[in-house]
């Protein structure tokens, strides 16, 4: 049940974020050396001026998910707890702390899969598309205030009535040649769906 009286938190935008990201990206590339290909920032955390629920979502692209334990146990060292999921298969999914709310968001992709592409490439749209982006936070704040509850139900919600929007924008992006880049081994300034990001 929903824990009633609470909302999730959409804040507004937080200058500290995209450094955010960087320390713990560094930490990241710390633990998982060279199983971590790239490490992106994604979510509406890695949009300048947009607000957002206060975790910072992180891509992280290795060669294969299987067998998860390679890169999960490490993930578990650095004080990661994987959530198992349906969506293992295409993109498994760690937060830290171990209990609400969370202050970090992985998602782990397989380098040159389409979930990569599909993340990076809302992010990029969004960037370069304003009124898109505030659309988006509007859409955001409005779920936000009728979805009454921080547990694990609540996200889910949260994030479903998302989909559309997401999916939307994401077509768009692909369509109009997004993501911009797909080169770098590891962007420190950047950037599967919506379980139960982007934020």
């Amino acid at each position: 049940m929903p824990l009633q009286g609470h909302k999730i938190e959409i804040v507004p935008y937080d200058a500290g974020w995209p450094g955010a990201f960087e320390a713990e990206a560094a930490r990241l590339h710390g633990a998982l050396h060279a199983l971590a290909v790239r490490i992106d920032h994604h979510g509406s955390t890695a949009i300048p001026g947009l607000a957002a629920k206060p975790i910072i979502d992180i891509q992280i692209s290795v060669a294969t998910l299987q067998p998860l334990k390679t890169y999960g146990a490490k993930l578990e060292a650095a004080g990661y707890v994987h959530v198992p999921h349906a969506d293992d298969a295409v993109c498994p999914f760690f937060h830290r702390p171990a209990h609400w709310p969370h202050t970090h968001h992985v998602h782990v992709v397989e380098r040159g899969g389409s979930e990569e592409r599909r993340t990076l490439a809302f992010r990029d749209y969004l960037r370069d598309h304003a009124e898109t982006a505030r659309e988006y936070e509007r859409l955001k704040q409005q779920i936000a205030a009728r979805v009454v509850g921080q547990d694990a139900e609540s996200r889910e919600e949260y994030a479903r009535r998302k989909t559309d929007f997401i999916e939307h924008v994401v077509a768009l992006a692909l369509r109009n040649g997004y993501p911009k880049e797909l080169t770098n081994t590891m962007s420190i300034e950047a950037s599967c769906r919506t379980r139960p990001s982007p934020a």
